[in-house]
Formats: C-alpha cells, structure tokens, sequence
C-alpha cells in the first residue's frame, strides 16, 4: 500500500515562510505527478499545484507568486516551499501521488497556522 507523509508545518507568522515535505513510500518514478491542496475550516478542498515526474510544476494563480514546489527522487520526496504567508494561508495541507497506473493516492495532511 503506498503511503505519504506530509511534515513541516506549524505556527507561523505573517509574512514567514514554511517548507512542507511529502515523501511517498515508493520509488518516484512510479507516479506521473504530485499535487498539493489545502482545506481550511469550513471551506472546500482548493488546489495548489502539481509537480510532474518529468519536472514541470503548475500552481493555481492565487499562490504562484509565494509559493514553489520542488522534488527530491532520491528521497521520494516533493516540497512546497511557502513564503509571505498570509492569516489566509491557514489550512490543513495535503499531497495527492497520481500513479502512473491511475491510481491516486493521499497523505494524511499537516496543518499550518499563520497568526500573530
């Protein structure tokens, strides 16, 4: 059973920045692509971005500015690298892994918190 793991958020402030980490417990290669959504409290799933097992990256245009998504396929890892972050950042995040196969796969998501 594949398996993801999101790390890296917490409390932050204002105007800081916050590096997510999804690691997949299988190799990389299997996948065509990584995507991050985030959920707040009350609202809908929102989307954004993917990362594609060939290397090019997508986000959606209300994060594009402040946020950049890499990958590591030695570690079987994607980042999401967040910066100015705003109160309206709050959310839980979470990766989605699209395998080649079609199947699609979830972490069980790290909350971020942007607050004074």
């Amino acid at each position: 059973q594949v398996q993801l793991a999101e790390s890296g958020g917490g409390l932050v402030l204002p105007g800081g920045s916050l590096r997510l980490s999804c690691t997949i417990s299988e190799s990389f290669s299997r996948f065509d692509a990584v995507a991050w959504y985030r959920q707040a409290p009350g609202k809908q799933r929102e989307y954004i971005g993917t990362i594609f097992s060939t290397g090019p990256t997508n986000y959606a245009d209300g994060v594009k500015d402040r946020f950049t998504m890499y990958s590591d396929v030695g570690q079987n890892t994607v980042y999401l690298v967040m910066n100015s972050l705003k109160p309206e950042d709050t959310a839980v995040y979470y990766c989605n892994a699209r395998a080649r196969d079609g199947a699609s796969y979830w972490g069980q998501g790290t909350q971020v918190t942007v607050s004074s």
